[in-house]
């Protein structure tokens, strides 16, 4: 499975960004999508990580009431959509997928494949 994030820029604090992360994987449909960041200096960590069908299981309290994702079955994508972005938000972000959650949702472990990273950057 080869995932491709896309979206990241430079984008002044308070604005907004969408990212998006597809594959051409046939089994996307039953996928648990992930998306982390790492900010320089810290490690990764999950931001928020959505079901096949689409229900958010997790969202990090940094992003509550900011961000949210969702995904397009069809079309084999799922989006991280960012509002509000502080500086705060800076980091390289990254999409992962897995086909059964063996560990906590948060931890990088449980994601076999990954993709290759999207820097955004949130000017003050």
């Amino acid at each position: 499975v080869q995932l491709q994030a896309s979206g990241g820029g430079l984008v002044q604090a308070g604005g907004s960004l969408r990212l998006s992360c597809s594959t051409s994987a046939r089994t996307f449909s039953s996928l648990f999508m992930g998306w982390f960041r790492q900010a320089p200096g810290k490690e990764r960590g999950a931001v928020i990580v959505i079901t096949p069908s689409g229900k958010i299981l997790y969202a990090a309290d940094a992003v509550k009431g900011r961000f949210t994702a969702s995904r397009d079955n069809a079309k084999n994508t799922v989006y991280l959509q960012m509002n509000s972005l502080k500086p705060e938000d800076t980091a390289v972000y990254y999409c992962a997928a897995t086909l059964l959650i063996i560990g906590h949702i948060t931890d990088d472990s449980t994601y076999n494949y990954w993709g290759q990273g999207t820097q955004v950057t949130v000017s003050s």
